[in-house]
């Protein structure tokens, strides 16, 4: 509804001589405010007031949403209508679970976790799979066709190394991650305490890669089977966590169908590739210290080649495509991008991340000392299901609230800091419903059920809603609840979910504020049916915002 808002001050401002677009903004003091006038008075050297009168005096305004125009030092003002703040609400009454969809049309690629099969998800990885899967479901909402895929590393040193490990100490009956894990930490710690056996070891693991990459049966099929192991187990992780993909791709996938062979005879015909025992690509004209190597001596190829390749498909494939990686892949991130701009296809986007970190320390898989994201949600679930195992609830209610509550910890905690800041997790504080956490935005949601589930009990009528009924702390909710989809586009053209994220909280802290404020059950009865309205709306507004952000909007807390 907001969206429409705007777009009727913009044509109202349109005849003009500037390019409206860029000077019309939110504000504090107006539903929307236009600030051209002090760009002109520059120009015309004139006063800021005495333009934007000039501007206001020649307004053409068609709209029955734009209720009101005043000028204030210079500002031009904007404000909403009484019909547009009754249309938002019935808008959203009618629309339901439909309310902030939008119809963009196109395709998007979203590429995100992509860990290697090495061993368990660990808390860094989640918050790779939680911006990613926040990303695609806000994409969905915004009407465009989303495809999600985890980028399997199946051709790198950590698999060879692991399908070494368990044909030496065996594999474990556990979860199969965790049972990877500790056949890759096994073999790196036996490298470690035999010196004189790491060339031997390192022999075998070039061998194994090598005959993988040529296609070799009886390596492949080592190979896959602790990939699929590792898979297996991410995938009930995520599971856990409302994330899922809609593809795994295996890197060596491109090798078999000859998307590799491609890249590199595109490069070749740049004249890009320098042969010398490896094929590297000089970027030095980019800043680059050393060049890429995308052929080692051996005849076999490395990540980003085939990284490369898989880029290749996904410009044959996809109009928009985005990969989700950690601060720590910048350097091969841009190097894949200046690389694809140099032979003339379209780089992805790309979210950095940084990273998370815990008071338990540093992580390393290699050395078997990280803290995996089981772990964590196992963690958060318990201390959850302490809060609320007094209530007055079934043990199988406590065990799925606390399960909900703690899931929307994480993901909250994850998903509200922007991507470029790092993120200390602290399950305390993830946890307090009296803090502006997921717990909060949950309790509003529960309590707004409850407020109607009462109203419905006492046979109250609600769905009248008068917009000159409204106080200022009303007409300003409703105008938050109106911008839905306007947040929804914002993070279709800034990839930040945080912005998602901090307007559903500023739509539960308002509503908050409202019903302290405001009796609505207990008011006269045109008061409440107008109120119980809002209440409506409002519940509908942060059910479909928790559900964009992976959380479940729960009834009853």
């Amino acid at each position: 509804m907001f969206r429409q808002f705007r777009s009727d001050v913009l044509k109202a401002l349109e005849g003009f001589s500037f390019k409206a677009e860029s000077f019309v903004k939110e504000s504090e003091h107006a539903d929307l405010a236009c600030t051209v006038a002090f760009k002109l008075a520059r120009e015309e050297k004139k006063r800021p007031q005495e333009v934007a009168e000039e501007i206001v005096s020649q307004l053409k305004i068609e709209s029955d949403y734009i209720g009101s125009v005043e000028v204030v030092n210079g500002y031009i003002n904007f404000f909403a209508s009484y019909e547009f703040i009754e249309d938002t609400i019935n808008y959203i009454l009618d629309s339901d679970e439909n309310y902030g969809s939008l119809n963009l049309g196109g395709d998007v690629l979203i590429e995100h976790t992509s860990a290697n099969p090495d061993g368990p998800l660990h808390i860094g990885h989640i918050r790779n799979s939680i911006i990613g899967d926040t990303l695609a479901r806000i994409f969905e909402k915004a009407g465009v066709d989303v495809t999600t895929h985890y980028y399997v590393n199946d051709m790198g040193r950590q698999v060879a190394l692991t399908v070494l490990g368990i044909e030496m100490f065996g594999f474990e009956d556990e979860k199969p991650d965790h049972a990877v894990a500790k056949a890759y930490v096994a073999i790196n710690r036996y490298m470690d305490e035999h010196p004189e056996k790491k060339e031997e070891i390192e022999a075998k693991v070039e061998e194994l890669m090598s005959r993988y990459e040529e296609g070799d049966e009886e390596v492949s099929r080592l190979f896959r089977s602790v990939v699929e192991k590792a898979l297996e187990g991410a995938g009930e992780t995520l599971k856990n966590l409302n994330v899922t993909h809609d593809e795994y791709v295996w890197e060596s996938r491109f090798v078999r169908n000859g998307y590799v062979d491609r890249i590199i005879s595109m490069l070749e015909e740049k004249g890009l590739i320098q042969k010398d025992n490896a094929w590297t690509v000089d970027l030095s004209n980019f800043g680059y210290d050393k060049n890429v190597v995308i052929r080692r001596e051996n005849g076999t190829t490395l990540y980003v080649t085939r990284d490369l390749a898989y880029h290749l498909w996904k410009n044959e494939n996809f109009e928009r495509f985005i990969n989700i990686l950690g601060s720590d892949h910048k350097l091969i991130g841009n190097q894949l991008s200046d690389i694809l701009k140099i032979i003339g296809l379209k780089p992805p986007e790309i979210v950095f991340f940084e990273f998370v970190s815990l008071p338990e320390g540093s992580m390393s898989t290699r050395k078997g000392k990280f803290i995996s994201a089981d772990e964590l949600i196992e963690k958060v679930y318990r201390e959850a299901y302490e809060i609320i195992r007094e209530r007055e609830f079934s043990e199988e209610q406590k065990r799925e609230v606390a399960r909900a509550v703690a899931i929307a910890a994480l993901r909250y905690d994850f998903i509200r800091v922007s991507p470029e800041k790092p993120i200390t997790f602290d399950w305390k504080k993830a946890l307090d419903f009296e803090r502006q956490t997921a717990s909060y935005i949950q309790y509003s949601h529960a309590r707004a059920c409850s407020i109607l589930r009462k109203a419905v009990g006492n046979g109250m009528p609600y769905l009248e809603f008068a917009g000159e009924l409204c106080t200022p702390q009303e007409r300003k909710l409703v105008m938050l609840l109106s911008k839905f989809s306007t947040a929804v586009e914002r993070v279709i053209r800034e990839l930040r979910p945080n912005v998602f994220a901090d307007y559903v909280m500023d739509v539960a802290i308002a509503f908050n504020d409202f019903y302290t404020s405001h009796p609505v059950l207990k008011a006269e009865k045109e008061i409440r049916m107008h109120r119980l309205a809002i209440v409506d709306a409002c519940r509908i507004v942060l059910r479909n915002g928790l559900e964009l952000l992976g959380i479940e909007p729960l009834e009853r807390m």
